[in-house]
Order: C-alpha cells, then structure tokens, then sequence
C-alpha cells in the first residue's frame, strides 16, 4: 500500500498544540509501519510519542482512557477530516 503522510503538518499541529504526551492513533492499514511514523515524528517533536494499539474506527473513535493516561493530545492519522462539506 502506498501512502504519503504529511509529517510536517502533524508536528507543527502538535507544537501548536503544546502538547507534552501525544498519542497517535493509526488505522489498522498503517500500523505495520508505526515504527517508521513514530521516528520521523520524533525528529520534528520533543513531544513524548506513544501508539495506540486497540482498535481503530475511524475519528470518532476515541480512546477515553487517554484522559486519565495523561495524553495531552490525540492525532488521528489515515482519518478524513470532519468538514461542514461532509454533511
């Protein structure tokens, strides 16, 4: 599967962000690859990086334990983004 992510748009949205623990969410198609996506994030962030590993359904699907687990930010990669278009 070819793919192309954006890993700039990503990290300047997590510096944004502020975020201090950032978890990515990935569906099922990219997860083999999560090694290569964490370190070419890890390049453009000092953010702590973590993977989520349970099942993934698309934006709306949430890991709510992420709150508690002090994850500041949530990025969801492969997703479409939500727009008034969409309705």
């Amino acid at each position: 599967m070819e793919y192309s992510l954006d890993y700039k748009k990503i990290a300047k949205g997590i510096r944004k962000a502020k975020a201090k623990n950032v978890l990515i969410q990935l569906p099922d198609g990219l997860k083999p690859d999560y090694k290569i996506i964490i370190i070419e994030l890890s390049k453009l962030v000092k953010s702590n990086l973590f993977l989520w590993a349970g099942s993934c359904f698309g934006a709306c699907d949430v890991p709510m334990q992420s709150s508690s687990a002090g994850i500041d930010l949530i990025v969801h990669v492969g997703h479409k983004e939500f727009s008034k278009e969409d309705k």
